[in-house]
C-alpha cells in the first residue's frame, strides 16, 4: 500500500453504527442497576452494562431497519458472543503489543467527520446529538483500528498472491462478465471447529438444512441470520453488503450469479462449517475513465534533533537547490527522501486520482501546474515538497481489473481465513457465561 495513502477501513464507525463500550454501570428501563458480570473471558469479563447497551444499539437499528426480531434471549446469546470475540481478539492485539497512536485515532476521526459533511470540531456536537458520548466513541475507534491491525497481523499479512493466481483469475474472467457486476447478498454460516468429528458435522447439517427449510417457507432471512448465524455478520442479518464479482468470497462465485434476486442457496460446505447465501440485488458494471495524476515528492519528518521549523528550512533549501541550481529531483529524493515506499524511486508515487491521499497532501498537488514544485508543506506523516509531473484522463479499466484481481484473489481467501482464525481464537480461549 502507498505510504500516503489512507488505508483504514472504518465502515464500521459511521455514526448509526456504533457500540458504546461502557465500563461503567448503566440503569435498565426499570432503573435497576446492571452490574453484573455477563461473561468471563480469559483474565477479563464482559459486563451486563455492556450487553445492554449493545443490546439497546441493535434492537434500535433493526427496528429502525423494520426488520424482524428473533426471540429478546436468542438476540442476547448473539450479542453476548460477539462481544466475547471483540474481547478475546483485543486481549491478543492487547498482548501482541499492538497500540493505536493518537496521530492515527484523529486522522481516522477527521474522516468519519468528512464523510457526514462537517468540520472535526462539530463531531462531538453531532455524537452527543446521537446520544453518544464523545470520549467512548474515541475509545470505540481505537478499539477497532487495533482490531484491523491485529487482523493485518494474524490474518492479512499471512495470505499470499501470486502472479500465476492473478493470470489464471483474469484467463476465468474472459466471457465471465458478471465479474464486474456488483452483488449485494447474505449469509448465513452454521460454524464447525477444526477438529469436528462426524457427530458434529451432522449436527452441523441438520441445523442449516432446518434453517433452510424455513427459509423457504418464508421465514425471514435476516432474523435467522441474527438469532442462529456464526458469521461475523451475523447481528447485521447476515448481510455481506455490496462486493463486485470478482471481490466475492470465491466459495460464493459459483453460486451468487446464478441466483435470483431473493433467491436463497441450498447449503454449501466448506471448511470453516455450512453456509446459506441469498442474492439480495444485482447491478451491471461500466468502464472507468479516471483524471489521474502522477507526482513525486521528498518526506522529512522531526525528530529528537530537527523540530518542525528546522525541517521546514531544510526543504525550503532543497526546493531552492532543486529550482535555481538545478539539482535533479530524483536524485535528491533518493539520497534524502525519508518515505521507504518512494524514495529508491526518485520520490515517484506513481499514478493517483482523487482521494488516494491525506486531504493535506491532496489540496497542494491539486494546486500545482504540472513541473511546478510546492512549498513544503505538512501532513500526518511530515514536512513535504511535491511536484507534479503528469495529468491524464486514462481508460483505466484494465489497470482496475488487474488491481481487482489481486484484491479479489486475496479477499477470496480473506473471508475463509478470518472465520477460521476467529474460531480458533474462540476454541482456544476461556469463557464461562454469568447469565
Amino acid at each position: 500500500m502507498r505510504h500516503l495513502r489512507i488505508t483504514l477501513l472504518i465502515a464500521l464507525l459511521a455514526v448509526t453504527g456504533f457500540r458504546a463500550s461502557a465500563q461503567t454501570l448503566e440503569l435498565s428501563a426499570t432503573g435497576e442497576l446492571l452490574d453484573g458480570v455477563a461473561a468471563v473471558v480469559n483474565d477479563g469479563v464482559v459486563l451486563k452494562s455492556e450487553l445492554a447497551v449493545e443490546m439497546d444499539r441493535i434492537v434500535a437499528r433493526l427496528q429502525e431497519q423494520g426488520t424482524p426480531m428473533p426471540p429478546a434471549r436468542q438476540l442476547a446469546q448473539q450479542v453476548l458472543e460477539r462481544l466475547v470475540i471483540t474481547r478475546i481478539q483485543l486481549q491478543r492485539a492487547e498482548r501482541l503489543g499492538i497500540q493505536v497512536p493518537d496521530e492515527l485515532v484523529n486522522q481516522a476521526l477527521a474522516g468519519v467527520a468528512q464523510r457526514n459533511n462537517i468540520p472535526l470540531a462539530d463531531l462531538p456536537g453531532l455524537l452527543a446529538a446521537e446520544g453518544i458520548n464523545y470520549n467512548s466513541y474515541r475509545r470505540e475507534l481505537r478499539e477497532q483500528l487495533m482490531l484491523e491491525q491485529l487482523r493485518q497481523r494474524d490474518v492479512i499479512s499471512r495470505i499470499v498472491v501470486t502472479p500465476r493466481e492473478i493470470e489464471e483469475f483474469l484467463a476465468r474472467q474472459e466471457g465471465r462478465a458478471f465479474l464486474n457486476h456488483d452483488f449485494r447478498i447474505s449469509h448465513i454460516l452454521v460454524s464447525l471447529s477444526a477438529g469436528a468429528d462426524s457427530s458434529e458435522v451432522n449436527a452441523a447439517r441438520e441445523r442449516i438444512e432446518d434453517i433452510h427449510r424455513r427459509v423457504l417457507a418464508g421465514e425471514e432471512f435476516a432474523e435467522l441470520a441474527i438469532a442462529y448465524s456464526d458469521g461475523q455478520q451475523a447481528l447485521e442479518g447476515g448481510s455481506l453488503g455490496w462486493r463486485r464479482g470478482d471481490e466475492l468470497p470465491s466459495l460464493f462465485q459459483d453460486v451468487a450469479p446464478q441466483l435470483a434476486p431473493g433467491e436463497v442457496s441450498a447449503p454449501i460446505r466448506s471448511a470453516s462449517g455450512f453456509h446459506l447465501v441469498r442474492l439480495d440485488e444485482r447491478r451491471g458494471g461500466e468502464r472507468i475513465v479516471e483524471d489521474q495524476t502522477r507526482v513525486r515528492h521528498i518526506l522529512l519528518a522531526p525528530n529528537e534533533v530537527l523540530d518542525d521549523a528546522a525541517i521546514q528550512q531544510r526543504l525550503v533549501e532543497i526546493r531552492r537547490q532543486i529550482i535555481e541550481d538545478g539539482a535533479d529531483f530524483a536524485a535528491v529524493a533518493r539520497v534524502v527522501s525519508e518515505d521507504p515506499g518512494s524514495a529508491i524511486d526518485g520520490g515517484d508515487l506513481g499514478w493517483s486520482v482523487e482521494g488516494d491521499f491525506v486531504p493535506e497532501f491532496q489540496q497542494t498537488i491539486d494546486g500545482l501546474g504540472l513541473g511546478e514544485i510546492s512549498k513544503p508543506f505538512r501532513t500526518p506523516f511530515g514536512w513535504h515538497i511535491a511536484e507534479v509531473t503528469e495529468r491524464r484522463t486514462h481508460d483505466a479499466t484494465a489497470d482496475y481489473q488487474r488491481q481487482q484481481a489481486i484484491m479479489a484473489v486475496r479477499n477470496s481467501k480473506l473471508g475463509e481465513e478470518t472465520e477460521l482464525w476467529t474460531r480458533r481464537l474462540r476454541d482456544e480461549a476461556f469463557v464461562e457465561y454469568r447469565m
